[in-house]
């Protein structure tokens, strides 16, 4: 089981593909990112994010979050990890970042804590299943009998599965490879993978290392929301807090948008100075549009719940629309 990021701190290009985008615990980790010391008479919001949380990365770099927080009396802590579901599940911070639409299936089913409060709107391509641009496989039904990479229980996981069975596929039809997100990234390049089910932006990259050919991507398979949750606790005791939060990654998903260069002139040295061409092309996929969680509209989280307990990846079947939500006041009217 694991999130949708992989695991380790890049510092190049090399270690972004042996180590991903993840980032480790410590005042190395706090370094890169320059996160402040925090006094113990403050108010403190505990903020768990990776490196690739694009937007709480702005609004750390900008300063925007503590501002908007200090009118509250809080101020934002942030703490990296490699993975965020054991943080979720333990109740260890307070606010999460984005994650990818299979992570809250693994935090409804182990019971944990937690309720959405906002969701990015849907970024189908930024997720696809990709060969190398001279192979003989042109569509998915190509693929029976070959061998292909995929992050066990990531949402790239849940694309292939859909994929395959809308190809009138299965599992049992091709040779899966379950590798994390790098060392698929590194088979994939040395040519041990015939195909590849894989997300931005080692999907970006992989398309600027060699000529690939992408042969279905989320596209009428699943939207690829990424979704932003807190502890229930929190957000009952602190709402004006939570409230600002989903304000400020509103304004920064705008601001993204808005301005792809300066956005790219921010990421890249933390995403381990990938080149800004990559960096550029991930964004492009990505919607970045923050908005509301609306309760009628998680029907493809139960698809990606079925698939995962046919898999045996969860052991039991969950409702994955009987999930605490949170929504904006202006939303709730």
């Amino acid at each position: 089981m694991t999130d949708d990021t992989p695991r380790g701190a890049p510092t190049s290009r090399r270690t972004f593909l042996r180590a991903g985008l993840g980032a480790g615990l410590g005042a190395a980790a706090a370094s890169a990112l320059g996160m402040p010391a925090v006094h113990a008479a403050e108010r403190v919001v505990r903020i768990s994010m990776q490196r690739s949380s694009v937007l709480f990365t702005v609004l750390k770099v900008k300063g925007t979050l503590a501002e908007r927080l200090a009118p509250l009396g809080f101020t934002p802590s942030w703490h990296l990890f490699t993975s965020v579901i054991e943080p979720m599940n333990a109740g260890a911070v307070d606010i999460h970042a984005d994650v990818a639409d299979a992570v809250p299936i693994f935090t409804q089913s182990a019971g944990a804590p937690l309720t959405f409060y906002a969701r990015e709107r849907g970024s189908p391509a930024a997720e696809a299943i990709i060969v190398p641009a001279d192979s003989p496989i042109r569509t998915v039904a190509d693929l029976k009998g070959r061998t292909v990479g995929v992050s066990r229980g990531s949402g790239s996981h849940y694309v292939l599965a859909a994929a395959l069975k809308r190809a009138g596929l299965s599992f049992a039809d091709i040779k899966p490879a379950y590798l994390q997100a790098p060392e698929g990234a590194a088979a994939f390049e040395k040519g041990s993978l015939d195909a590849w089910s894989i997300w931005d932006p080692f999907l970006a990259f992989a398309e600027a290392k060699r000529p690939v050919r992408t042969i279905a991507d989320g596209s009428g398979l699943t939207s690829y929301h990424r979704y932003y949750l807190v502890n229930d606790g929190f957000v009952a005791a602190h709402p004006a807090v939570v409230a600002a939060v989903y304000e400020a990654l509103v304004e920064a998903g705008r601001w993204v948008k808005a301005n792809p260069e300066a956005a790219v002139a921010l990421l890249a040295p933390i995403w381990g100075d990938l080149p800004p061409a990559v960096v550029a092309a991930a964004n492009a996929r990505r919607t970045y549009a923050v908005e509301p969680v609306e309760r009628a509209r998680l029907g493809e989280q139960q698809d990606i719940a079925d698939v995962f307990l046919e898999a045996k990846l969860i052991p039991r079947r969950i409702d994955a629309t009987a999930v605490t939500i949170w929504q904006p006041p202006a939303v709730k009217g």
